[in-house]
């Protein structure tokens, strides 16, 4: 069944998920992103799991890349923003040629944690939060487990369980031999066959030429053992059983795109299917666009984070 689904759906699964592993029968959609951009400014904050970097003055806005991704996938935004808040532009350990300390041990979960003590230390005051693919994922991560630290949540074309692409029977025990052949498969391509893999993938995430070279570039330069963890914790880090309990608002954007990516009705279904528990749940569908929605329909984006900064 789950080799069926993505020999069918090959753009479908990108654009919905834009995560990018292939080995000789499985693929799976991928992003990841380029090295920081020359002369950006230093981050205000470093630690063995992220970096920060604050930009602007106003109330706080927390901005987290998807898996692989560098922060630079947020510069437009931030740029744009920046003249009314203070921007915090998050960078993950191990990615888009960031360091990677930690072997082979966990990922998401730590960088959720070193996000909440971010939020504590540096003294900010229930931010909003805006995260794509993985980073919308972390994002509710952060408000489940930490809702004292977040005023809000943009999770931006992620799922709260990646592997619900697969189908509504799937949970992640079933879902982990697949998360450990995808892992695998990065780990073992050479660099050749990883970037065939990206680019080919890429354009199922986004409209956007520049921003399919950026994500390859991106996950060139990423750590090979941080993009096998991250893809393995992604598969298999289901957070739908606590929706019911939130309390923090979530609006979601999701992706349509009928030349090329997701109809409009399939991610309808899904989108609604997945985020069915959570209470008051905004979900807004933004129409042709892949996964990569803020460089895709960047004037849509651009409004739909002021409509939300702005509830």
């Amino acid at each position: 069944m789950y080799n069926a689904f993505f020999k069918a759906r090959p753009r479908l699964r990108a654009a919905l998920f834009g995560l990018a592993v292939c080995t000789p029968s499985l693929m799976i959609g991928v992003t990841a992103a380029l090295a920081e951009t020359p002369g950006a400014v230093a981050p205000a904050f470093a630690s063995d799991r992220l970096s920060v970097e604050v930009v602007g003055r106003g109330p706080d806005v927390i901005l987290i890349p998807g898996y692989g991704c560098s922060r630079e996938v947020w510069r437009a935004t931030a740029d744009r923003l920046k003249a009314t808040h203070r921007v915090h532009l998050v960078q993950l350990a191990g990615f888009a040629g960031q360091p990677w300390t930690h072997g082979d041990g966990p990922l998401l979960e730590p960088a959720v944690e070193a996000l909440a003590a971010y939020v504590q230390t540096a003294g900010l005051q229930k931010p909003a939060v805006i995260g794509h693919s993985m980073g919308g994922l972390s994002a509710l991560m952060l408000a489940q487990r930490h809702p004292e630290a977040v005023g809000r949540v943009m999770a931006v074309d992620n799922l709260p369980f990646f592997s619900a692409l697969f189908g509504p029977q799937v949970t992640p025990e079933t879902a982990r031999p697949f998360a450990d052949q995808a892992a695998q498969a990065m780990l073992s391509q050479d660099e050749a066959a990883l970037r065939a893999a990206q680019e080919q993938g890429a354009i199922g995430l986004a409209r956007d030429p520049a921003t399919r070279t950026a994500m390859v570039d991106w996950t060139l330069a990423s750590d090979r053992r941080a993009l096998a963890t991250a893809i393995h914790e992604v598969m298999t880090t289901d957070v739908r059983p606590g929706l019911a309990a939130m309390t923090t608002p979530v609006t979601v954007l999701y992706a349509a795109d009928a030349n090329g990516g997701a109809p409009a009705a399939m991610a309808d279904a899904l989108w609604g299917r997945e985020y069915a528990a959570l209470p008051g749940v905004k979900l807004i569908r933004v129409d042709d666009s892949r996964h990569f929605i803020m460089a895709d329909q960047p004037q849509t984006f651009a409004q739909r984070v002021d409509q939300f900064l702005a509830d």
